[in-house]
């Protein structure tokens, strides 16, 4: 063999050498440093790619953080059992099978035709199991089958329908999926099909929710898709310490679940229920008709819309803002007397009383109602002495929980869909007339269920302003705070009432309930001695008119607890008050959650400070 020979030979393995030793430190490299390197959207490593190229896997809980009530019960995040199919390109035994299609409710032939088609992990319908009768998944006996597991699913929101639309919903939404990934580049980036949240609390906490990485369950196999022996399914999640956070909220969930099912038996189709704690102005029940259900939204009928932060027609319960204003200008005084016909004289008004209240006073015209007294009151007054004293007592803006610079300087409102409502409208001239169809709570004026009760806090507050809150913290997995949301009181302007007025209209409220001809009569059989200001708001003109229903109240009267706004809306004019009969009966369930309390808990109820 001729030397060019052996020095071509020896070239050619020179370079296969080298091509060999490039090929190992590339490997090397891919084993030690880039496979463990992002390559996806979602952050996956090729290392984690490798093996799941492998596995069929599903996701049991997205690592969104969770909502738990005033007293640590969770809101969200229930663990449900289903029975999972996993794809196989064999099945198991045919006994297996055919003991595994007698648990599901099924035959072994449609379970084997199904099983061999999936192309991806299948959840059985529960309503199959346990062969067409009712039962839990978990209680059953399942055999150890290949290809197949029970696993404990984390359900956000347990179906069917409530009244929580302050908790709200999540949804897929791309859109803003891309805006924050262009807000943030630097940030791990989100996957298209994100739940995020649309409503409620979860859209006004979202960036709070948003977690930090799934958890799944996979099932390994060959690469035919053949079950592997000893290894089974596996559980992945991002093992953070952190997240998911937890949201604690001020809501009472055994009271807003009574007040649900108290709207259900007195058939309330349209309304809202607010209860507020009397002593801090926390939301401790909140409730919306009709009921909607937040795994299956439908956008178009509006059942999603929280109707406790709507705006509707207050009727009477705004002559409290009436009274207020004219006893702040020193216009009226108590023990002034009225005369009333039955009707005012002008601008077509009339009291609903048809033969008229007689001659009665500034405190029996309020307990009773009278729209002469209240139409002659509202003449008196400005529309600027209205609006100031509307203002001073939180109405006609937003009155919820909020901070304009929250925790990296963006605005935060912790409650969804609040409107502010008004007293007068937009444009026109401001006489007489609109001044006394204003004081009947009419015409223009608007007002939410929210701020109804709130007025009320206020009330009993000697006149200051608090912002109702429906979170008090937020908390990391491991307990520490994320971030606290302290009590909000506005500070005491120009605008704020007296302690005297406040007081005295508080007086006038419980006069409705134990004056002979009292609007609130109703309720002196109640379990707490109540005080309250009843209203009716007409919302159409002639055969087509309807009333909204308000009550709005406190008790017990000596020692406030809770303050509650009642709404019904479009009920038939003429129709028994609705609105009164359930603020009574949620008095009565709110006295005896408290003395159930007390009972389990060994001593009597604790109220707040005792208001003249």
């Amino acid at each position: 063999m001729s030397l060019s020979v052996k020095k071509r030979i020896f070239y050619i393995l020179m370079l296969y050498a080298g091509i060999f030793v490039l090929f190992a430190v590339r490997v090397a490299w891919i084993q030690c440093t880039a496979a463990f390197v992002p390559v996806t959207k979602a952050g996956k490593t090729m290392n984690e790619l490798a093996v799941r190229q492998r596995e069929e896997g599903v996701e049991l809980d997205s690592g969104r953080g969770h909502f738990a009530d005033r007293n640590g019960k969770l809101l969200t995040g229930e663990i449900r059992w289903k029975p999972t199919l996993f794809p196989l390109s064999e099945l198991p035994p045919r006994k297996s099978v055919g003991e595994l299609a007698g648990l599901l409710g099924t035959d072994m032939k449609h379970l084997s035709e199904l099983w061999m088609g999936l192309q991806k992990p299948y959840i059985w319908p529960a309503a199959q199991v346990g062969g067409g009768k009712p039962a839990r998944p978990e209680s059953l006996t399942w055999p150890v089958v290949k290809g197949f597991e029970l696993l404990p699913y984390l359900e956000r929101h347990a179906g069917g329908r409530n009244g929580r639309q302050w908790l709200g919903f999540t949804g897929q939404r791309p859109d803003e999926v891309r805006k924050l990934a262009a807000a943030n580049p630097s940030k791990r980036q989100l996957p298209l099909n994100l739940q995020l949240g649309a409503s409620g609390l979860e859209k006004t906490l979202d960036r709070f929710l948003r977690g930090d990485g799934e958890t799944r369950v996979y099932y390994t196999v060959d690469g035919r898709k053949r079950a592997m022996d000893g290894i089974g399914t596996r559980a992945v999640s991002s093992g953070n310490r952190y997240f998911p956070v937890q949201v604690n909220t001020t809501v009472d969930l055994d009271i807003q679940r009574r007040l649900e099912k108290l709207t259900e038996d007195m058939k309330i189709r349209e309304g809202a229920v607010v209860v507020l704690d009397a002593e801090q102005g926390d939301v401790i029940s909140m409730v919306s008709r009709p009921f909607f259900d937040p795994t299956h939204v439908d956008i178009q009928s509006g059942d999603w819309s929280n109707r406790a932060v709507k705006a509707a027609v207050p009727g009477s319960i705004f002559k409290t803002v009436v009274a207020a204003a004219a006893l702040e200008k020193g216009v009226t005084h108590p023990g002034e007397r009225f005369h009333c016909s039955g009707h005012y004289g002008k601008y077509g008004l009339a009291c609903w009383k048809k033969d008229g209240h007689g001659s009665l006073t500034l405190e029996e015209g309020f307990a009773r109602s009278c729209n002469v007294v209240f139409a002659t009151l509202g003449e008196r007054l400005t529309a600027s002495d209205l609006e100031r004293t509307a203002a001073a007592l939180g109405l006609n803006r937003r009155i919820g929980w909020n901070a304009q610079a929250f925790m990296g300087g963006e605005a935060l409102w912790q409650i969804d869909q609040e409107e502010k409502g008004a007293v007068f409208g937009a444009a026109g001239t401001i006489d007489g007339g609109v001044l006394a169809q204003t004081a009947l709570g009419q015409r223009d004026v608007l007002m939410t269920p929210l701020q109804a009760a709130n007025l009320v806090v206020t009330l009993l507050h000697d006149g200051q302003v608090t912002s109702p809150r429906l979170v008090s913290s937020i908390q990391y997995k491991d307990g520490t705070i994320l971030a606290d949301f302290p009590v909000h009181r506005f500070a005491r302007r120009e605008a704020s009432i007296s302690a005297k007025t406040a007081r005295t209209l508080l007086a006038w409220m419980r006069l409705s309930v134990t004056d002979d001809h009292g609007t609130g009569r109703s309720l002196l059989q109640a379990a707490w001695p109540l005080a309250g200001k009843s209203g009716t708001a007409e919302t159409g003109k002639g055969r087509g008119s309807r009333n909204h229903q308000w009550f709005i109240g406190y008790g017990p009267k000596d020692r406030p607890r809770y303050a509650v706004a009642v709404l019904v809306q479009n009920r038939p004019t003429g129709s028994p008050h609705q609105a009164a009969a359930l603020f009574r009966r949620v008095m009565d369930l709110l006295a005896a959650q408290d003395e159930s309390v007390a009972g389990s808990e060994g001593h009597s109820t604790t109220f707040p400070k005792k208001w003249p």
